[in-house]
């Protein structure tokens, strides 16, 4: 399911985010320490908090709208498969909050210096795939059912309470 208005863009905004720059945040921090281990779980959560809002700032005011706007440039709302749809709008979403991101986290916690063009670059590199993958595979398909069950209950709830208002 996706959003069908503004206030279910802004919650799906946050699950989603949070979904990405957790696992994108242990990835990295696995990066730099030679391998996943178990500190990376709660350590990540230090940089979630600076990370998080970063995305959800990004993705609302100016990521969101552009993906589509891109995807659309391959399919077609209404003649397209839906899952072609979610797969383009996905894959554009990572193509631009990717670099973006990796920019934040160079200019945060990188000490890069005078190489910083080549250490954002390379940041950019090392995060795509994983980005991609995890977005497609793993966030994409939770976020959307975690996403569908909230309104499902939502809606099912306001529904029971129109019946005993009546």
């Amino acid at each position: 399911m996706l959003p069908q208005n503004k206030i279910q863009d802004v919650f799906f905004t946050i699950l989603m985010a949070f979904v990405m720059v957790y696992a994108m945040i242990c990835y990295n921090i696995s990066l730099n320490v030679g391998g996943l281990q178990n500190f990376v779980f709660l350590a990540a959560f230090k940089e979630m908090l600076i990370m998080w809002p970063i995305a959800v700032v990004l993705e609302l005011l100016f990521v969101g709208k552009l993906a589509q706007k891109l995807a659309f440039r391959f399919v077609t709302p209404g003649k397209d498969p839906m899952i072609m749809m979610i797969l383009a709008i996905s894959a554009m979403s990572v193509c631009l909050m990717c670099p973006l991101m990796s920019l934040a986290a160079t200019i945060l916690f990188k000490s890069a210096g005078s190489e910083f063009v080549a250490v954002w670059f390379q940041t950019t590199a090392l995060n795509f795939p994983m980005a991609l993958c995890w977005q497609i595979f793993i966030a994409g398909p939770l976020v959307r059912n975690v996403f569908g069950f909230c309104v499902r209950a939502l809606s099912k709830n306001a529904g029971n309470k129109d019946k005993e208002a009546a």
